[in-house]
């Protein structure tokens, strides 16, 4: 859960905000509905704990078509989005210790897309990444235990550094004596275009595009339940692990940016020459994590923090790549993936679903900016979390006599607030973010026809 972006995000964030109390309120607000979805979902995770995760709650709630959706965007949109806009952090903060890898640095270009060093990086890391889980679950585990440990030093480090050694008086008197001052930088091009002041039903829905970018970087919670089946006692270990894991980053989360606010400013230039003069909002490319550091020691503490940064991104995203391919694996068990894709190799592996999500997540990382694969994913993330808990309210008229060894909490209202403001914020990217989230919602409806011709395919052979 813990990946790139609470190091990153926080710059845009502060941009579409523009004011302390609004950054700490998207990041609450977000961490509210994460929690929320995580105490509702876990009826679900212990109601079958199977591998495939959401696609089976999905599966079993509605019909094979929402499950196959769920799979055929996961695979298009969700985790090989993340996988790639994860890879891309990984060389953001390789940048600071090798600036040949900028993004800034391109190459060449390829079929109309300039590509650049960062981005062959990010590439190669998932190269590699995909190598190390083909090896078998041993390996993969061993080195997620080492960056999960490196993870938690780079931010507890940042925490502990940032409020008890760090702290500057004069970003801490700038960014609170007007806390709910909030304003929008509409950007283009690196430049700012206009501001627009906040006020009344702007500030909702500056709050709902900020999102973006914290909810991303809360999403994962729920990659357990993709390896359900081995996990030793998942009705009651899953559970627990999404209550408290997601309670857990929220905090960190909210801890971290308490950090950043009282280190540097949250107000900067896109034209300042050191971190102090950039500030949060326009960090080198957006790398607030890496500016806080160096505000304690310099750039030798930069450098520290990219680096275990490079670790925890590389370690997230080990993570990923094998949570995505077990949902491939059991969609293919049900004849509704690639035949191949359902076969394990000699480590008991989804060798080949691995080598398929590899593929796809390197030609993403091709396709555009950290921000802009954010935005590409996260809409569908949330059409999929709303049918999830929906189907809790679903299944318990369907099937009331099933074995619930733990109930959502504060069912049906808590359920149903996090559907209301998820619904919420999906309406207001559908709007204010149209580039991004219309062409998501086209690929999942675009699965409707390709699982009809699938199922018909399976039905001749």
């Amino acid at each position: 859960m813990i990946g790139s972006g609470i190091f990153i995000v926080s710059a845009d964030i502060a941009r579409t905000v523009g004011s302390s109390g609004l950054l700490l309120l998207v990041w609450f607000v977000t961490g509210v509905i994460t929690l929320i979805a995580a105490l509702s979902y876990g009826e679900l995770a212990a109601m079958m704990p199977k591998a495939g995760g959401q696609y089976v709650y999905l599966r079993e709630a509605y019909n094979p078509l929402v499950g196959f959706l769920y799979g055929w965007t996961l695979f298009l949109v969700i985790q090989t989005g993340t996988i790639a806009a994860v890879a891309v952090a990984f060389a953001k903060f390789t940048a600071v210790l090798i600036p040949w890898f900028g993004t800034n640095n391109i190459l060449f270009s390829l079929l109309g897309l300039k590509v650049s060093a960062g981005q062959l990086l990010a590439i190669l890391s998932i190269i590699i990444l995909t190598f190390i889980n083909i090896g078998g679950l041993k390996e993969g585990k061993i080195v997620q235990d080492l960056f999960t440990i490196t993870k938690i030093i780079a931010l507890f480090g940042l925490i502990l550094l940032g409020l008890f050694i760090g702290y500057n008086a004069e970003a801490i008197s700038a960014n609170f004596s007007q806390i709910w001052k909030g304003e929008w930088l509409h950007i283009s091009s690196g430049k700012i275009e206009w501001v627009e002041s906040l006020s009344g039903f702007s500030i909702v829905v500056a709050i709902g595009v900020a999102m973006v970018g914290s909810l991303f970087s809360s999403d994962a919670w729920n990659n357990i339940t993709f390896t359900a089946g081995e996990v030793k006692n998942p009705k009651r270990d899953i559970p627990l692990s999404l209550f408290f894991g997601t309670l857990t980053v929220t905090i960190i989360y909210i801890l971290a940016n308490i950090v950043y606010l009282v280190v540097l400013p949250l107000h900067g230039s896109p034209d300042g020459t050191d971190v102090t003069s950039l500030g949060i909002q326009f960090a080198a490319e957006d790398r607030v994590g890496t500016a806080a550091a160096q505000t304690f020691f310099g750039e030798p503490a930069a450098i520290i923090m990219a680096v275990l940064i490079m670790i925890s991104t590389f370690g997230c995203n080990n993570g990923l790549i094998l949570a995505g391919a077990r949902v491939y694996y059991a969609m293919a068990k049900n004849n509704l993936f690639f035949k191949t894709t359902g076969t394990l190799n000699k480590n008991s592996v989804p060798a080949k679903a691995l080598v398929f999500q590899a593929v796809w997540a390197s030609i993403l990382c091709l396709s555009g900016t950290y921000g802009q694969l954010l935005d590409y994913v996260i809409f569908a993330v949330l059409i999929f979390y709303i049918l999830t808990i929906a189907g809790i309210f679903i299944l318990r008229k369907k099937r009331p006599d099933a074995e619930r060894p733990y109930k959502a909490f504060g069912y049906p209202f808590l359920p149903m607030l996090y559907i209301i403001l998820a619904v919420t914020i999906s309406i207001i990217l559908l709007i204010y973010k149209p580039q991004f989230t219309w062409p998501g919602l086209t690929i999942v409806l675009l699965g409707v026809p390709v699982y009809f011709i699938w199922k018909k395919k399976q039905e001749s052979e």
